[in-house]
């Protein structure tokens, strides 16, 4: 199964970060790139080569609501608040700061 959503950086389509079988990842739009865009972290400097990680990439587990927050988010949306990705994706849509995060709907027959 894979899970993923669209990164924009100031309202501009940063990349995409995903979760599959083989764990997680981020990638810059090209576009994005070839505008010289900034990087969404000083931890992900531009690059066209993917970023992955057999766990989620620090960056993006930072944007994930905690305390108080994340106990909201969890009843709100009934989402394991073990299962990383739903909450990035779930949660993440309006964060502070300049990233944002939006899911992206995979149809059942693809």
């Amino acid at each position: 199964m894979k899970r993923s959503g669209r990164v924009f950086f100031k309202d501009l389509l940063a990349g995409i970060v995903w979760q599959d079988d083989d764990g997680y990842g981020f990638v810059y739009d090209s576009y994005y790139l070839s505008t010289k865009g900034q990087p969404v972290s000083m931890t992900l400097p531009l690059r066209t080569e993917p970023y992955q990680s057999k766990t989620m990439i620090p960056f993006f587990d930072g944007l994930i609501p905690e305390g108080w927050l994340l106990a909201i988010t969890v009843k709100n949306w009934k989402i394991n608040p073990s299962d990383r990705m739903e909450l990035l994706l779930k949660a993440c849509r309006d964060c502070i700061g300049a990233v944002s995060i939006e899911s992206i709907e995979i149809k059942e027959d693809e």
